[in-house]
């Protein structure tokens, strides 16, 4: 990767989201590009002009060539906003796309699945296993006749709540084989959260385990499904709906089992068969509800459909992460959110890829946990969130300096807008200086990567997304819809549908069109601050509830936490806003510091200071409050809206706590702020 000339950008602008680093561009070196599918901004341009111009004739040539169809669609596209159908009238399969299609081929005998639990410890057998795509197939057929034998017909709907184990993806591609809806809930999910998600999407079945390991502990599952099945509201209880539950034998714990509803996997395997045909599915039925929870409300069910969402994930992987026929492809997605379905199981499979699974946490037994795994089994790409980029920061460079990191060739962040600072320290550290970067944004609802680098085309600038993917039309809008100058922040919405696109929430049309389509109409609303910059590269700025309005300015929250982490002191920051009689909305700092650095009021000022002087004086925050540690969930975001409770004075912290890994991170910060 080589680097541009430097350019200088104006201080003291009134648009604060147009102050972040700009001066660092990196161009693909002629190397990688000469080997990408996609080798030049001519090629990308012409195939993104098409996707734009003719949307229907790209996707129609695109789902041709990638996907394999029981019958032809008879229309690429119906569309009536916000109510989109996709390859109308045609029928395929996704297990047949990720598994059946390979079977005939040298393929048959690669590697599918590469999946490593926790090291050995007392009690955890330190297990590894490796399933090539005919032992995948033969797994996958296996498991979709026990859930026949047990009643599941196409259109019921199955909740899975399993570690990150191999039989988690044999589970949903089970489903995919005959039609049954899968419903994946994050492992870390308490008993309420469970309960609540069969009661909203009324699943049939459960598929769960006896436990999961993490840090040399196990995780209660199956206690939390038995917990979840007990309880009521008003008398009745709210998961009548569960005919039967599924149990994955992995520990020595002893377990409940309730006659006639509880099965051990193992047991019912044995006796189904490895032969299972396929079901003929309409390209729009239901193939997946993913609940995401808010700060209020219920959670959402995001309903995804069969065709448009794995040519949509098949595409983007193919492209946005240049997969080869060799690669160990590796992203550090838990499958119950949706990057571990797009990008753990979906997209790598339905490309022939080679994809690891981990289960654990990336400090247990040692800070070097990624980085051993990275090198034993010669990862070439890793595809990680900014939370856990900036823990490796603080843990420090002799742990990834301890491995051999040679056999990466391309990084990729998720999650949330990364911090250039921590963009730099990955491109430099882990991927050597010669990695590129694809910085990706995208949502649970989008289904996969709508704007990203292309790793052989795309220059690269620190901190920003860049360029949107084929047949994506987003655009920077005001309060009134209308698209703002380069530079400006405002609203970041899609113009025009996509194939991956959700197609509703799960029993809630009206709040589906009230959360996504209202806002600008006929358009999708994504919820998210952004701007463009001169090259037109996307920069987002964290959610609009992120974007303050402090003293008639609009300062990104993700903007100062990027100031913060550019302090050598600094480790990783979080931002938030809490009312202020004055300003409207004051900002407040919570920052954790690397190594043996302590917090004081010399260093508190030094930090103000730093911010003013990166952005500008109005984005110094007001507060900066010095903690061990941040809250956060066990996928690795911060819970900022539990921080924004701190910051207003509240003693006790409202809502669901349930996928906080540390509880213990909230007490002490609440105790220090009273």
């Amino acid at each position: 990767m080589s680097k541009t000339k430097r350019t200088k950008k104006a201080a003291g602008s009134d648009n604060i989201e147009s102050m972040l680093r700009e001066d660092r561009v990196f161009k693909p070196s002629k190397e990688f590009s000469k080997q990408a599918h996609i080798g030049s901004m001519a090629q990308y341009k012409k195939l993104y002009k098409r996707s734009i111009d003719d949307p229907e004739g790209f996707w129609g040539e695109q789902a041709e060539k990638e996907l394999t169809w029981f019958k032809p669609w008879s229309k690429v596209l119906q569309w009536k906003a916000p109510n989109a159908k996709w390859f109308v009238g045609g029928q395929t399969n996704v297990s047949v796309n990720c598994l059946d299609r390979f079977l005939d081929s040298e393929k048959a005998n690669q590697a599918a699945i590469i999946w490593e639990g926790e090291p050995a410890a007392p009690g955890i057998p330190g297990e590894e296993r490796t399933l090539t795509y005919r032992q995948l197939h033969r797994e996958v057929c296996q498991f979709a006749n026990v859930l026949k034998a047990r009643g599941i017909k196409k259109g019921d709907v199955v909740l899975i709540y399993m570690p990150m184990v191999p039989e988690a993806a044999v589970a949903m591609l089970a489903c995919t084989r005959i039609g049954a809806i899968h419903s994946v809930v994050f492992g870390g999910f308490s008993a309420q959260s469970v309960a609540d998600r069969i009661q909203d999407s009324q699943a049939k079945m459960v598929l769960t385990s006896d436990g999961g390991f993490r840090r040399g502990g196990v995780v209660p599952l199956k206690e939390n499904v038995d917990n979840a099945l007990k309880i009521k509201v008003k008398g009745r209880f709210i998961t009548k709906s569960i005919e039967s539950v599924i149990v994955l034998r992995r520990t020595k714990n002893k377990v409940t089992m309730k006659k006639g509803r509880d099965f051990w996997w193992h047991e019912e395997q044995a006796k189904a068969s490895a032969e299972c045909k396929p079901a003929k599915l309409n390209s729009e039925h239901p193939l997946f509800i993913l609940y995401t929870s808010g700060s209020t409300g219920k959670p959402k069910g995001i309903l995804h459909t069969t065709a448009g969402y794995l040519l949509g994930a098949k595409l983007t992987s193919k492209y946005v992460f240049d997969l080869k026929d060799n690669d160990v492809y590796w992203c550090t997605a838990d499958i119950g959110w949706i990057t571990g379905h797009s990008y753990v199981v979906y997209g790598p499979l339905a490309n022939g890829a080679t994809t690891l699974m981990y289960e654990g946490a990336p400090n247990w037994p040692g800070p070097d946990r990624f980085w051993d795994l990275v090198e034993k089994h010669r990862v070439s790409i890793l595809y990680t969130a900014p939370t856990a980029i900036r823990a490796f920061m603080k843990w420090g460079e002799e742990w990834p300096r301890k491995h051999d990191l040679s056999s990466l060739r391309l990084l990729g962040t998720v999650g949330e807008p990364i911090n250039p600072e921590a963009w730099m320290w990955y491109h430099r550290v882990i991927g050597g200086s010669r990695c590129p970067i694809v910085d990706t944004w995208w949502q649970t609802e989008t289904g996969g990567i709508m704007i990203s680098p292309l790793p052989g085309v795309t220059p690269t600038k620190p901190g920003t997304a860049t360029l949107p993917f084929f047949g994506v039309k987003p655009e920077v809008v005001d309060d009134n819809g209308k698209a703002v100058p380069k530079n400006s922040g405002g609203k970041l919405v899609v113009r025009q549908p996509w194939p991956s696109m959700l197609r509703g929430i799960w029993g809630d049309p009206k709040r589906f069109v009230e959360t996504y389509w209202s806002e600008v109409k006929g358009n999708y609303f994504t919820g998210d601050g952004c701007r463009q910059d001169k090259d037109g590269y996307f920069w987002i700025v964290g959610r609009i509830d992120d974007v303050l309005n402090v003293s008639g300015h609009r300062i990104g929250t993700a903007e100062v936490e990027s100031a913060l982490v550019s302090h050598p002191q600094v480790a990783e920051a979080a931002v938030v806003g809490r009312p202020d009689e004055i300003k409207g909305q004051a900002l407040v700092a919570f920052v954790t510091l690397k190594g043996s650095n302590k917090g004081n009021k010399k260093l508190l000022e030094e930090l103000r200071q730093h911010v003013g002087k990166e952005i500008g004086p109005v984005a110094k925050p007001d507060n900066v409050r010095f903690a061990d540690a941040l809250p956060k969930t066990r996928s690795g975001k911060i819970m900022r809206r539990l921080l924004k409770q701190i910051a207003a004075g509240n003693v006790e912290v409202q809502g669901d706590t349930s996928t906080l890994e540390d509880a213990n991170v909230i007490a002490q910060l609440s105790k220090d702020a009273s």
